[in-house]
């Protein structure tokens, strides 16, 4: 088996897929996949540099405008792009400019690293986001083409059973559990050549009895109170969760474990 690349840096964009939402640590703020990775990559690399700049409920632009360039100055082994959902689920979005906007940030970041790392985001069900499924799914083949053309790796988590499995969801319905992260983790380990730590990360998860009527409705009430129509209202009104907030980890910086996270968990979800 051919050594992987012992990468010494790692620097991720994104949203709140990439901030680390819903994986909630002690301290109040979240951890993720991202963090995961940079812990398992700082374990075989000492002095391992680790940023993190993504920032809940970003647009591909604002990823764009505010992430990129600073991802791209600095000179990084490793840069993960993920963006562009946000927009698919907006009430008008406009395909052909996320298109150009992933384009120019492809562009930048593919240039200023050795491997860029794109992803097709996890399938999720429920009636509000199948309407953005047909979205959804040319996003994945704007970053297939985008992959191809530009050397990138793409981790696809679009097509893991497990990830579609409602359980790998907080309550939210629109953020990994921290069960979810540690999949994804493991799938862009695996991308960039390590061996395997979870060879079934993407397999679907055994059968367990599912909750009676009454704990359904219940939670379909909770979900709609306390996120759904919070989601709807920002969407409506052009607002975003990550207004205001600075980036997790804005700082390419020797990784430390237990490093604290950087933003409170009492911030509303994205």
């Amino acid at each position: 088996m051919q050594t992987p690349p012992a990468y010494s840096s790692l620097v991720a964009v994104g949203d709140s897929f990439t901030e680390g939402m819903s994986d909630r640590m002690p301290d109040g703020g979240y951890r993720g996949w991202a963090d995961l990775l940079a812990a398992r990559m700082a374990a075989r690399v000492p002095g391992f540099r680790y940023a993190n700049l993504a920032v809940r409920g970003k647009l591909i632009g604002q990823i764009v405008h505010e992430q990129v360039d600073v991802a791209a100055a600095m000179g990084a082994d490793v840069i993960t792009l993920v963006g562009g959902l946000n927009d698919t689920l907006r009430p008008k979005c406009d395909m052909v400019r996320v298109r150009d906007l992933l384009t120019e940030a492809v562009e930048r970041l593919a240039p200023a690293c050795e491997q860029l790392v794109l992803m097709r985001s996890p399938a999720r069900q429920g009636p509000v986001l199948e309407r953005f499924r047909p979205r959804m799914e040319a996003l994945f083949e704007i970053v297939d083409g985008l992959a191809a053309e530009h050397g990138a790796v793409v981790v696809d988590l679009y097509g893991a059973a497990s990830l579609a499995d409602p359980r790998m969801w907080d309550v939210d319905r629109l953020h990994l559990t921290a069960e979810g992260h540690r999949r994804v983790a493991e799938a862009v380990w695996q991308t960039l050549g390590h061996e395997a730590e979870d060879t079934g990360w993407h397999l679907p998860m055994a059968l367990t009895p599912p909750p009676g009527w009454l704990l359904r409705r219940t939670a379909d009430v909770r979900f709609a109170r306390q996120h759904l129509l919070p989601w709807i209202g920002r969407r409506l009104t052009g607002r975003s969760s990550g207004d205001g907030l600075p980036p997790k980890r804005p700082d390419l910086l020797p990784y430390e474990a237990g490093h604290k996270a950087g933003h409170d968990a009492e911030h509303p979800a994205s």
